[in-house]
């Protein structure tokens, strides 16, 4: 799709795109409607009423993935249930072995249903393959996603079968350890050497192989039944510095961020991507000196430009480049954002969201529609999962797959 208007800085949620409107407009629709980002347009309506009936401490706590230290099952269970949290983002960090990550998750799990929850909580983790895996030694280890890429300039058609199969492959071996998310596919168009945070994290330095990486990518982890998160909008690949130490500045026109980064994530959308995740960058021709992950302009490019309607999740908002110079859980939710992954203190941060919702410093009604989403993505999880089991040779077939993308992009 076509990206030629200037981002306009009414913030996202204001629009046609929402939730509450969007099952307003489809009351008389089909329940088994199709959005375009998975839930049905009855699965969209069950949100809605669900989200509408929590209280205010359950409302912020439906917009805030956390974070944890150590690896105590039953300390992040209670954390997740008293905080009414939508989930947790679990890291190498809390990992210790197979066993303590079933354990681990399963505590979750039930945490969310002693909450009151009929629909899963996001478990969510890094599992891109390559470097950024923080399940190495548990889940099968695939090759860096710019393996994706190779496989596709070497056989655009074998190459993108063989990223489905491995993220499909990838989706389930996940779901076989109880998450319910990965922050996958990275669909940044990397500049190549100068770029030192995404690297073989992207699929290619091309925006059209890129592109075809990412949407095959999608396709596959939807088909698992995994919730997969398309990052880091509008694109990390061209910052020449680290996000995760401080607030990188990118100069690119906006003719060049419509080239250059953007086609992966117009392919993901297309590609029905259930989550977005927006990165923390200073893009001067869209809201200079503001953080992407802050910035309603950003937001605007993502619904309007892009016409996405799911979930816009955050980048961790404990990295360098919003946690030292910024406030960021109430201004990225005023602007746009759905979810608030991993705030520095995860029971400040619900502390501080109900309170801004309290004083009206964030309107109820635009953390309703970030919940909706959130809410809605975990209903469909749920039949995604009744509808493809988890085989009982998962490990093999995610062996296979590895092995294959390895081939393909070698």
């Amino acid at each position: 799709m076509g990206c030629t208007a200037t981002p306009d800085p009414t913030p996202a949620g204001t629009g046609s795109t929402s939730p509450s409107s969007s099952a307003t407009a489809s009351e008389t629709a089909d329940p088994q409607s199709p959005t375009g980002w998975g839930p049905t347009v009855g699965e969209l309506a069950e949100a809605e009423s669900i989200v509408a009936a929590m209280s205010v401490e359950q409302l912020a706590g439906q917009v805030i993935v956390g974070r944890y230290l150590g690896s105590d099952p039953a300390g992040v269970a209670t954390m997740l249930r008293e905080h009414h949290l939508a989930g947790v983002s679990i890291t190498n960090g809390n990992v210790v072995d197979e066993a303590q990550v079933r354990e681990m998750t399963a505590a979750l799990t039930q945490a969310a249903e002693d909450d009151g929850r009929a629909y899963p909580p996001v478990l969510g983790v890094d599992q891109e393959g390559g470097y950024v895996s923080h399940l190495r030694g548990i889940a099968t280890e695939f090759p860096a996603f710019a393996a994706a890429g190779a496989a596709i300039d070497a056989d655009p058609a074998n190459g993108r079968e063989v990223v489905r199969q491995a993220a499909y492959a990838t989706g389930l071996e996940l779901r076989e350890l109880g998450f319910t998310w990965v922050f996958a596919p990275v669909a940044d168009v990397t500049i190549g050497a100068a770029d030192p945070t995404i690297g073989t994290r992207s699929p290619s330095q091309d925006p059209a192989v890129a592109s075809k990486a990412t949407a095959a990518a999608v396709r596959g982890f939807e088909e698992s039944g995994v919730v997969s998160t398309t990052k880091h909008f509008p694109g990390h690949g061209a910052a020449t510095s680290d996000s995760h130490d401080t607030l990188p500045v990118l100069d690119s026109t906006l003719d060049e961020i419509r080239s250059h980064d953007l086609p992966p994530f117009e392919a993901a959308v297309d590609a029905n991507a259930p989550a977005v995740m927006l990165s923390h960058l200073d893009l001067t021709a869209i809201a200079p000196g503001v953080p992407a992950s802050l910035a309603p302009e950003v937001y605007t490019m993502l619904r309007d430009e892009l016409g996405f309607e799911g979930v816009a999740i955050t980048d961790s908002l404990g990295m360098g480049a919003v946690a030292s110079s910024y406030k960021p859980a109430v201004a990225a939710l005023k602007a746009g954002a759905d979810l608030l992954l991993m705030p520095v203190d995860t029971v400040e941060t619900h502390r501080v969201v109900t309170r801004a919702i309290d004083s009206g410093e964030v309107s109820r009604e635009r953390v309703e529609e970030a919940a909706t989403r959130v809410v809605a993505l975990g209903l469909w999880q749920q039949r995604a999962m009744a509808r493809t089991p988890v085989p009982a040779e998962v490990s093999t077939l995610a062996q296979e797959a590895a092995a294959a993308l390895t081939a393909a992009g070698s």
